[in-house]
């Protein structure tokens, strides 16, 4: 299979970066290490290169309405400028993909649009399904990224260097709020929102293929460090952000992933799963993704066995070595019953049981 390239690639070659496939694109996995690389977005600030990511365009008349039928969220919490995390569901209840639901306002008085970013991984089948289901409402669904950059700068100082560069102060947009910048060199207004997938402040820049070149090469003039996946990979689980087809996937109910605080049963409106959710919700999940730390420097992967009593009782989803808290760890299923902060339980990792304790996710948190 050829992989897909985004316009950054050569650049991201350029510099240093080691490329390697990832689902379906070939992206840089580290430049100038990973442990670097996670230090410069947890103190300073660094840059991803993302356009691997899907981002639609919804345009039509009561453009919420019609994907609230997708979405157990109420999409009505949020306003023009606002954005919110939610999740695609089966009929099941299961999570097709997560993906964050931006409200570009109204354009005249029933008229309204919405952008919506959705995994790399899930695109193209993500992008089928709500066409199918949007269309026939009278919604138009637009690939804007259209071969363009997303680029997320991430860290302490990433706001304060986007200021710098739009001449705007930027205090005032909250978490998740989004608007438009003009920025130095860059030729058009970028679509800028308050996101991002470290666990720090900073921002997800939507740009043209030109001028997403442009702002990479600014911002590594600028001294700002590019980082790989590697490092996205540890700074994300470090914050226990999920990270689709490992942490969740098609057989998960938000409850069981810990994100339970996405579904609104309280709302009206119907939605794909809902039937299923209000099951699950009035007999509760058997199963709970914890957080876990273990002892000693053993490093549980994906798909490791969680044992308890010698017993295979759960699965590691993700795990890793957290270079900020220079420990182990991970997120895992366990059966409810132990899935209490201060569980004793242990990972088997090359055929030895590792102690493990379940502990309150994010495993950290930017002060």
């Amino acid at each position: 299979m050829t992989l897909q390239r985004t316009p950054l690639h050569q650049l991201c070659q350029d510099g240093g970066g080691r490329m390697v496939p990832f689902a379906g694109w070939e992206m840089p996995v580290q430049f100038s290490g990973l442990i670097h690389e996670h230090k410069a977005v947890r103190e300073h600030v660094g840059m991803f290169d993302i356009s691997h990511m899907g981002v639609l365009r919804l345009e039509g008349p009561n453009p919420k309405d019609a994907l609230q039928q997708l979405v157990p969220s109420d999409l009505h919490r949020i306003g023009p400028g606002e954005a919110c995390y939610t999740v695609l569901l089966n009929e099941a209840g299961g999570i097709r993909d997560d993906l964050i639901v931006y409200d570009c306002g109204a354009l005249d008085d029933d008229q309204g649009a919405l952008v919506l970013v959705i995994n790399a991984a899930c695109a193209d089948a993500d992008t089928a399904w709500i066409r199918e289901r949007m269309e026939p409402a009278g919604l138009t669904v637009t690939d804007i990224k259209d071969g363009g950059v997303l680029l997320a700068v991430q860290g302490p100082d990433a706001m304060g260097l986007l200021e710098e560069l739009s001449g705007e102060d930027l205090s005032g947009l909250p978490r998740f709020g989004h608007r438009s910048l003009n920025l130095q060199g860059i030729t058009h207004p970028v679509f800028t929102a308050r996101t991002g997938y470290t666990g720090e402040d900073g921002a997800e820049l939507l740009l043209s293929a030109d001028d997403g070149q442009k702002l990479w090469q600014i911002l590594l003039d600028r001294g700002v460090c590019p980082c790989g996946l590697g490092a996205r990979d540890t700074l994300r689980l470090e914050a226990a952000m999920h990270l689709y087809g490992m942490d969740m996937n098609a057989d998960t109910t938000p409850f069981e992933a810990g994100l339970g605080w996405l579904v609104h049963l309280e709302m009206p409106a119907e939605f794909v799963g809902r039937q299923a959710l209000e099951q699950a919700a009035a007999s509760g999940p058997s199963k709970r993704l914890v957080g876990l730390k273990l002892q000693g420097r053993a490093i549980a992967r994906h798909d490791y066995p969680v044992l308890h009593n010698g017993e295979t009782v759960g699965v590691v989803t993700s795990g890793t070595w957290s270079p900020t808290l220079e420990e182990p760890i991970a997120l895992a299923y366990v059966p409810t019953n132990l899935a209490e902060v201060g569980s004793e339980l242990s990972v088997e990792i090359r055929g030895k049981a590792q102690p493990a304790v379940v502990v309150k996710r994010p495993f950290y948190r930017r002060s």
